[in-house]
């Protein structure tokens, strides 16, 4: 194979993925019809259904513009060689591999958040807030983006740095070195993000006493639940959207709820909601969904080590033979096999949200879960309806009438 092979072989990746996504998004648009149809007339009256339609199409065309900005960005720097053009010229004043390796995709990260700027400030401040959603600040906005910039500089950077020095040191067989290093950062996150990540952005504070903590406590202790803490966290802060979900491995499991999900439902919904998730863990999902993350790991930087031991990768983007360079090449070539292992994942994703569903049901109240699986949609203006094809690529959850299929609330 030759480097004009794997040039074009990179174009083919991006240009089909593109096509192919664009193409999913259409059939999925066109799976809402116009008028409510009588499976929905449960769930949506004909005003709430009309500005959830106009809420998608408002996102998609947003997704469609930013889309083709994405494509003709990506397509110019490889047909003018920007990449090489750019590791040429931080060359000119950088000598050392990983600060070079660092600045460059420090560089592309930074030119990438400022171009997407534009399309993420009006889908916060003209789309959600058109429809109720937004309740973020300008200054909460730039926040968040000096808060995420100080952790990738160092966390990202420092994890990066390793990998390079790995490389360096060890050759190809860098990857099982990385690989250790990535299975412990996974593990670390997975059992301590709740008090170390996460209180950087949003405020968690314990569950106050009264009949929710109780009713809560209550069912951990009935289906013996190990629970740690229960915290309610400011999602208000910056969406109306509303969540729940279960953090923490060993002795530091945690149950986070949002306070606009407290809002919104009401004990029973709440305690089900709960439910669902002490499924997830009683199924052993979380440690299953782990592993399957280690060892996909794993082969990609096998893959990854095997691939940067030849030149050719550096080569079909015409710069010089290092790290960084083939790094990136194999991202663009590794496309295909990345979309792949993302629809098994969400195809084991939803068969884990089936199962965790029908535990609540089981060890609480079915009717409850329904009730609070139905407010949820329907306050975030989901598409009840979506295209098969859609779910089966792009949904790590099975669309509402399904699960509620499942739970025997429909026929």
């Amino acid at each position: 194979m030759t480097a004009a092979t794997l040039f074009t072989l990179m174009l083919a990746f991006i240009i089909g993925e593109y096509v192919f996504s664009r193409y999913l998004g259409y059939i999925n648009s066109n799976n809402w019809q116009e008028k409510l149809p009588n499976n929905l007339k449960s769930l949506y009256d004909e005003a709430q259904y009309a500005k959830a339609r106009s809420y998608h199409q408002a996102s998609r065309k947003l997704g469609l513009i930013s889309g083709v900005v994405s494509l003709l960005l990506v397509l110019g720097m490889l047909f003018f060689d920007g990449f090489a053009l750019l590791d040429n010229y931080l060359r000119t004043f950088i000598s050392n591999p990983i600060l070079l390796a660092l600045a460059f995709f420090a560089v592309l990260s930074i030119a990438s958040d400022i171009i997407g700027l534009p399309f993420s400030l009006y889908s916060n401040f003209v789309i959600e807030e058109k429809f109720g959603f937004n309740k973020m600040t300008i200054g909460t906005f730039i926040s968040d983006k000096i808060k995420g910039y100080a952790l990738g500089a160092i966390l990202g950077g420092g994890l990066f740095a390793l990998l390079i020095w790995f490389y360096n040191w060890a050759g190809p067989t860098f990857w099982i070195y990385a690989w250790v290093l990535m299975t412990a950062v996974s593990l670390f996150f997975a059992t301590f993000a709740t008090s170390i990540i996460m209180p950087l952005f949003n405020k968690l504070t314990p569950l106050e006493a009264g009949e929710l903590r109780n009713g809560i406590e209550g069912y951990a202790k009935k289906v013996q639940f190990p629970l740690k803490n229960i915290f309610v966290m400011d999602g208000s802060k910056r969406s109306a959207k509303a969540n729940a979900f279960f953090s923490g491995l060993g002795n530091q499991k945690s149950i986070v709820l949002y306070d606009t999900l407290i809002k919104e439902q009401s004990t029973d919904e709440l305690v089900a909601v709960l439910a669902h998730e002490v499924g997830h863990y009683k199924k052993k999902h979380i440690p299953k969904s782990l592993v399957i993350s280690v060892l996909h790991t794993g082969f990609l930087l096998f893959l990854l080590g095997w691939a940067l031991s030849s030149p050719l990768l550096c080569e079909a983007l015409g710069a010089q033979p290092s790290f960084h360079i083939g790094l990136l090449a194999f991202s663009l070539l590794y496309s295909p096999v990345s979309m792949l292992t993302g629809i098994l994942m969400n195809m084991y994703s939803r068969k884990n949200e089936f199962e965790a569903d029908a535990y609540a049901k089981a060890t609480y109240n079915g009717t409850a879960l329904v009730s609070a699986l139905k407010k949820l949609s329907v306050n975030h203006l989901s598409n009840l309806t979506p295209h098969p094809s859609y779910v089966f690529v792009y949904y790590s959850h099975p669309p509402l009438l399904q699960r509620l299929k499942a739970l025997g609330a429909i026929h």
